[in-house]
């Protein structure tokens, strides 16, 4: 647990290869001190997807502290870039075609955060009970439905559902969208990979938050839940509250 001026952040955090892979290609990193909370999952198999996603993660970890948010995301992009050298480099070296990671990252700075994302991982948003998809998935299916030429009904069996258009690793830079807004006092987050939302639905998800103790068990019901579905991928979860401050407790200290 760790406070601000302005909250208590109360984080969790899991991950699990699930019932079908032999490799953990995720990452994650929470770094309350920072105001940074990323997922990362890798593509490309042994000795590249988690050879991605764990560089992300690395070179995030850099991060240090920022003044304010149009700080934070610059260096946050910086280090993004770096990664994004990092893998490619691998990938030439390797020489088994590309390999890269998709990303979703949570900053806050002050009241302020900002959501940022390459691929299909996932941010969502639970504020006064309702579940909100803070990202939109960078797929061929996404980008489909957007042009209207299928049905939810049918995206859902698209055999092509998968294909992701952004990774980081894959072009010359990163290329992120972002989401920026204010928090309200109780907002929690969950950032994931797609190991989770494949098996599960929103209202899944709304519930398993609301109705769990505390950010971390909220993690570990949720992976029990996927493996319980069969986990065909690797499963990955951080959930942070973000409590209001105790203005006692801050008078106090």
């Amino acid at each position: 647990m760790f406070s601000t001026e302005f909250f208590t952040f109360e984080t969790g955090q899991a991950t699990d290869v699930g019932r079908v892979r032999s490799v953990n290609e995720d990452s994650f990193l929470s770094r309350p001190e920072a105001g940074l909370w990323v997922v990362a999952d890798g593509m490309g198999g042994h000795a590249a997807g988690d050879f991605a996603s764990r560089t992300i993660v690395q070179q995030l970890y850099s991060i240090g502290l920022s003044g304010s948010p149009d700080d934070f995301q610059a260096r946050f992009m910086d280090r993004l870039g770096r990664a994004n050298d990092e893998i490619k480099e691998h990938a030439a070296a390797l020489d088994k075609g590309a390999i890269g990671a998709t990303l979703v990252a949570l900053l806050v700075q002050g009241p302020d955060y900002a959501c940022i994302w390459s691929g299909d991982s996932r941010i969502y948003r639970l504020r006064d009970g309702a579940l909100q998809q803070q990202t939109r998935d960078h797929t061929e299916v996404q980008a489909l439905l957007d042009a209207g030429s299928i049905t939810e009904q049918e995206a859902e069996t698209w055999p092509r559902r998968n294909v992701i258009t952004r990774a980081i690793g894959v072009s010359d830079d990163p290329q992120c969208d972002v989401v920026a807004g204010v928090l309200n006092p109780g907002d929690v987050f969950l950032l994931c990979s797609d190991g989770l939302t494949e098996h599960s639905s929103d209202d899944d998800l709304c519930r398993t938050l609301l109705q769990s103790s505390s950010p971390e068990a909220a993690c570990q019901e949720l992976i029990e839940m996927t493996l319980d579905k069969g986990a065909k991928d690797n499963v990955t979860t951080v959930v942070v509250h973000f409590a209001p401050q105790d203005v006692h407790a801050i008078e106090a200290g």
